[in-house]
């Protein structure tokens, strides 16, 4: 019974992870990425900080805590996110998913660079069919674009490969404050509210805070739609993690590359450009991620 409530919760998860990013694709079509990330993680202040209070009123906090969760923020949910969001802008979702999905890849690299840890066969494996299904994800992306007649996106498609980075540096500091004994709402609370304050400060300093009028409906209504799923994906997610195994939890949730590609081939045609080369590369991509996060 508890295996298969997180089987279903991680389900959820991937879904919610792709509906985040689909709704990223809709809000910047006219929209500035910045203004966007903003707009999402407004929506997790607002969602997380009561659910926090509510749930978890008599936290474990300490002073190494708030700074592992507030790193953990910076390089995930502001660094990593703005890089990701500019990446849907500039790729599309159905290339932009596959890439960022390499963060196992990333988060594996820097498991042995400062924790000390060892690279097993499967994960070796995992890696090298990672990065092939990034090489085919970026060609097949130049070649769309070749064919249009346009300029090869080489800088778009490296975003969500520079946001994978910093995606795969957050969990080793957000495990820093776990080990504290804060609670995850809690430690999701902290992170948030550090990324948010630091990202307006940083528009602020370079005079691109954006007003609330200047938003069109558009970009509002898809934002918020983000920001939702992005809450209910990181609650789904830590819920999972609870109950169900790693091993099991990840790898479902690294589907959520072909959801998107899915839908987007199905729903978003005018906006999406989707090929069986791209569908391949990103099952690539999908199966080396399962092989790291098993093999380890």
């Amino acid at each position: 019974m508890v295996s298969g409530i997180g089987i279903a919760l991680a389900i959820s998860a991937a879904w919610f992870l792709a509906g985040q990013t689909l709704s990223i694709r809709l809000a910047t079509r006219k929209g500035l990425a910045n203004d966007v990330l903003v707009v999402v993680m407004l929506v997790n202040v607002v969602v997380l900080i009561p659910l926090a209070l509510v749930l978890d009123p008599n936290p474990t906090i300490t002073p190494l805590s708030i700074l592992a969760f507030g790193v953990a923020g910076l390089v995930g949910t502001m660094v990593g996110r703005a890089f990701f969001y500019a990446g849907i802008k500039r790729v599309g979702a159905s290339r932009a998913e596959p890439i960022k999905a390499s963060m196992p890849l990333h988060a594996t690299i820097f498991a042995v660079i400062l924790l000390g840890e060892q690279v097993t066969g499967p994960q070796l494996v995992g890696i090298v069919l990672m990065v092939g299904g990034i090489a085919a994800v970026s060609w097949e992306g130049s070649s769309a674009e070749r064919a249009a007649g346009t300029e090869i996106p080489w800088f778009g498609l490296s975003l969500p490969l520079i946001a994978a980075v910093f995606f795969g540096l957050e969990p080793i500091f957000a495990n820093v404050g776990f080990d504290e004994g804060t609670g995850v709402l809690t430690g999701l609370a902290i992170k948030t509210i550090v990324a948010l304050s630091a990202f307006v400060l940083y528009l602020r300093w370079r005079s691109q805070l954006p007003h609330p009028k200047g938003f069109s409906r558009e970009e509002l209504v898809w934002g918020a739609a983000a920001g939702l799923a992005n809450t209910a994906f990181l609650l789904a997610y830590y819920a999972a993690l609870e109950i169900a195994r790693v091993g099991v939890v990840v790898p479902i949730m690294q589907t959520s590359p072909l959801i998107v590609i899915g839908v987007s081939a199905l729903f978003l045609r005018q906006v999406e450009t989707v090929t069986p080369r791209l569908l391949g590369a990103a099952g690539v991509i999908v199966a080396g991620g399962v092989l790291v996060t098993l093999g380890g």
